[in-house]
C-alpha cells in the first residue's frame, strides 16, 4: 500500500485490496482520513455489498433515513443517480449541489463518508470540499470573537427533495412530515472534533439556519451570512481559497472526514449519466447534539 499526497488537500493510495486488507492497513487508512482529510483509493472496482463490507471495517453504517435513496439489494448503501434500472428510477439524481456536512440535520451526523463512482459523466463532476477547520481559523479574530459561545440550528428543511408519495398532497403537510421525521437540531457554532481536537467551523449553506446566544436567545442572522462568506461558501466562482475540487477516475473510492469538511457536487450542466455510490458510517467517538 503506497500513500502519497494529492494536490490541495488529501492524499492518494495505490495498492490497497478491499477483499484483504489488514487490520493494520485499515487503521493506517483511518489515520490518514482524520490527518489528511481526504483519501482517495485507486483501482477499487467493488459490488454494492463488497462496498458495505469495507465501509463496516471503518465504523458502524448507517443507513439513510429515507428510502427512495437506498440501493435496492443493499439499503445501507446511498444511491445518486440519473441513470434508470429495468426503466425504474434507483436512487436520486443531482443530490448535493449545496454545501453540507452530510446528516448535519441530525442528532449524531456521520464521522465518515466513502463515495464509490460508478458511472463517470464525461464533463464536470467531481466534489468541492472546504475544511472547516482551517476556515475557522481564516475566518479572522473579530469573527471568531462574534460567534464564541454561540449555538447554530440546523434543519433539512430547505434541501428536502419531494418524494414519490408526496406528489399531490397539500404542501403544509409535507412540511409537518418534515419537522416530525428531522426536527431542527442545536449545535455549537464552533466544535471540538474528539479525534483531531481541532475547532471546526460548523455551519453550512445548505442547512444551518438560525444562530442564538449562549442563553438561546436569537441572533442576527446575517452573523451566519458572515461565516458563510468568509469560509467560500457564497462564492458561486469556486475561486475562494478554501475551496478544493477533487475529481474522480474510474476506479476512485474516496474516504473522507465527515466532522472536519463540508461539500458540494458539481454536477454536469449538460446531462450525462452519472451513478455514485454512498455508505456512511458512525466511529467510537461520536458526537450528540
Amino acid at each position: 500500500m503506497r500513500v502519497s499526497p494529492q494536490g490541495g488537500m488529501g492524499v492518494v493510495v495505490e495498492g490497497f485490496e478491499a477483499a484483504t486488507a489488514t487490520a493494520e492497513e485499515i487503521a493506517a487508512v483511518t489515520a490518514a482520513v482524520y490527518a489528511e482529510k481526504i483519501v482517495v483509493l485507486k483501482g477499487q472496482e467493488l459490488t454494492p455489498k463488497q462496498f458495505l463490507a469495507l465501509g463496516e471495517r471503518f465504523g458502524e453504517p448507517v443507513t439513510y433515513y429515507q428510502p427512495m435513496y437506498r440501493h435496492p439489494e443493499v439499503p445501507e448503501v446511498f444511491v445518486s443517480s440519473n441513470v434508470p434500472s429495468d426503466g425504474a428510477q434507483v436512487g436520486v439524481p443531482k443530490t448535493g449541489k449545496f454545501w453540507h456536512a452530510d446528516y448535519q440535520f441530525m442528532p449524531q451526523p456521520f464521522a465518515i463518508t466513502l463515495i464509490h463512482p460508478q458511472v463517470l459523466p464525461q464533463h464536470n463532476r467531481g466534489t468541492y470540499f472546504i475544511d472547516m477547520s482551517k476556515a475557522y481559523q481564516r475566518i479572522g479574530a473579530e469573527l471568531r470573537a462574534a460567534v464564541a459561545g454561540t449555538r447554530c440550528q440546523h434543519s433539512a428543511r430547505r434541501y428536502f427533495k419531494i418524494r414519490p408519495t408526496d406528489v399531490y398532497r397539500p404542501l403544509w403537510e409535507v412540511l409537518r412530515d418534515v419537522e416530525r421525521e428531522t426536527p431542527p437540531v442545536t449545535w455549537p457554532t464552533t466544535l471540538t472534533h474528539p479525534v483531531t481536537g481541532e475547532t471546526v467551523l460548523y455551519v453550512s449553506e445548505g442547512f444551518t439556519c438560525a444562530i442564538e446566544d449562549s442563553e438561546g436567545s436569537p441572533l442576527d442572522p446575517e452573523l451566519i451570512q458572515q461565516l458563510l462568506a468568509a469560509s467560500g461558501q457564497l462564492d458561486d466562482t469556486f475561486e475562494h481559497e478554501n475551496i478544493h475540487l477533487q475529481t474522480y477516475e474510474q476506479g476512485d473510492l474516496l474516504i473522507w472526514d465527515n466532522r472536519s469538511l463540508i461539500h458540494r457536487a458539481l454536477h454536469t450542466t449538460t446531462p450525462e449519466p452519472a451513478v455514485s455510490h454512498r455508505v456512511t458510517v458512525l466511529d467510537r467517538f461520536g458526537l450528540h447534539a
